[in-house]
């Protein structure tokens, strides 16, 4: 089926995607959005964990390579409101140096844009979508608008463990969160329940059936749920003319448009731009210089755990945590180079995925058993965000293995940098010494890295030779087709990517709409 042209049409309704619908909406283009996975609504939503594993990647598996394999379906959305679904809603901004790593310290990359570029962008953003926090706490905080929304109440456990940081010398902060912590544009405050990830149905958390979706419908944008696509496709002059999609009874469609935008997952961006060949693009769309794929990124997770005494009431407050540290933030300091996150006191619970049992993997049986008595009361817990560095061989490349709709699976390889292992080591032996100043009778860690936060694969750049886009996401050989997302980022700095996310699709959108005709023409 041929349908009508639209002026934009988007593949994937994440948080780039739906905030881009909004804009561009909003502007008076005619928008549709096509999602892979389901339609969900906010009335779906439930506070439980079988209920969370799905909204977690559904779709087409991803194969995995390297030494440091990827935990692709955890870290990934499936349906309407992709992984912004069921992300935790920490949003600390990145620093200056994120953006000038190769050019202060020789490591990764540079951004084409610095943080002076992209901080009007933040700052708009957070007072759209609500953010509780204390940015003058926030000692280690770039230049910014303080944020809309007090800080969040610091839970016990919270309380317990801030004295660790402190008698270490360590200094904390609020975290800046994306949850109400009053009543801010009609949303109430956040109840401290605990289930971040399952949705927040009661619409706290910020996510984009929230705020981005509705907002793009009541405009006039159309959200197509079970449309998996296949293709760009190209006209003899190289522009991208449509997506070639299937919808859930394998029936094949052709969505044309005037301006073709990739806000899916970055792995699935790289996939269908390299899936998308053509007389004028034989290796891919925007990969005459070998790049799409490649910088493919992730953080390490660094889980430090530990039981007190007291009652920590571990099972309150928010996933992502209450309070943060970023001491650990500058890259060049002793130890190894890099930047790492604490997020401190994450809401826990007994069992699943990010649950407390799985937190000891070495004990079964009896003692796991008698652990968890212990643990459900007494844990206390701090997640560290590591930074990896970005490196060329980390890609995604098309396998000869094809899904249903017979496009090609995605094959991600994977290895860490020896800096990036060395630094997560680093935090690993913090996180232990910070749980023993807090007062811990037992502490311990993960014994291997968790990676999260796909990003890279289509990097933005200032030209054609050593990135794939521009600043806005326009990929350089192909001056209609637009790449939103994660997949963007040089650098991965060591936060959360969401906020950043937001920023540079709200900065692309604002240029779209008062320059149309330099994406269409």
């Amino acid at each position: 089926m041929v349908h009508d042209k639209r002026d934009v049409a988007i593949m994937g309704a994440g948080a780039a995607g739906s905030l881009l619908a909004a804009r561009l909406a909003a502007a008076g283009k005619s928008v549709v959005v096509l999602d892979a996975g389901p339609p969900w609504e906010l009335s779906d939503l439930t506070s439980s964990q079988i209920w969370a594993r799905r909204l977690k990647w559904g779709g087409s598996p991803v194969l995995q390579d390297g030494r440091d394999r990827v935990g692709y379906n955890m870290a990934v959305g499936w349906g309407f409101g992709g992984s912004a679904l069921h992300h935790y809603a920490g949003w600390p901004r990145l620093h200056l140096a994120d953006f000038r790593m190769r050019s202060e310290s020789g490591q990764g990359l540079d951004w084409p844009i610095d943080y002076d570029e992209l901080r009007p962008w933040y700052d708009e953003i957070q007072t759209e979508c609500g953010i509780a926090g204390d940015a003058q706490a926030e000692t280690w905080r770039p230049p910014g608008a303080p944020y809309p929304m007090p800080p969040h109440k610091v839970t016990k456990q919270g309380r317990i463990l801030a004295r660790g940081f402190e008698k270490l010398g360590m200094h904390v902060s609020p975290a800046p969160m994306a949850i109400t912590s009053i009543w801010y544009k009609g949303r109430p405050p956040c109840q401290y329940d605990g289930w971040c990830d399952a949705g927040c149905p009661i619409q706290s958390l910020l996510n984009p059936l929230v705020l981005h979706k509705p907002a793009a419908e009541k405009s006039g944008a159309e959200f197509r749920a079970y449309a998996a696509v296949t293709k760009v496709e190209t006209d003899a002059q190289g522009r991208a003319t449509a997506f070639y999609y299937s919808d859930q009874t394998g029936a094949r469609h052709v969505q044309p448009a005037s301006l073709i935008i990739l806000a899916g997952a970055a792995v699935q961006n790289a996939r269908l731009m390299l899936a998308s060949t053509g007389e004028r693009h034989p290796n891919g769309l925007g990969n005459g210089a070998d790049l799409v794929g490649r910088y493919f990124n992730m953080h390490a997770l660094s889980n430090a755990y530990g039981l007190f005494a007291e009652e920590t009431e571990c099972h309150l407050g928010m996933t992502a945590g209450v309070l943060m540290s970023q001491d650990g933030y500058p890259k060049q300091r002793s130890g190894p180079f890099g930047s790492y996150t604490w997020g401190i006191a994450p809401a826990v619970k007994p069992n699943d995925l990010i649950g407390i049992g799985n937190t000891r993997p070495d004990i079964i049986g009896n003692a796991l058993h008698d652990f968890l008595k212990r643990a459900s009361r007494h844990l206390g817990t701090i997640n560290g965000i590591v930074e990896n560095i970005a490196q060329a061989n980390n890609r995604i490349t098309l396998a000869a293995e094809t899904d249903r709709n017979s496009m090609p699976l995605a094959r991600v390889t994977h290895n860490v940098a020896p800096d990036s292992r060395a630094l997560w080591a680093h935090a690993n032996d913090e996180g232990v010494r910070v749980m023993r100043a807090a007062g811990a009778t037992e502490s311990w860690v993960v014994p291997m890295p968790v990676y999260s936060h796909v990003a890279g694969g289509t990097i933005m750049g200032v030209d054609a030779a050593t990135s794939v886009t521009d600043s806005y996401g326009r990929v350089h050989d192909v001056a209609n087709l637009l790449v939103a997302g994660g997949g963007l980022f040089p650098t991965i700095g060591a936060v959360s990517p969401t906020f950043t996310v937001l920023a540079l699709a709200a900065r692309a959108a604002d240029r779209m709409a008062n320059n149309w005709s330099d994406f269409v023409a």
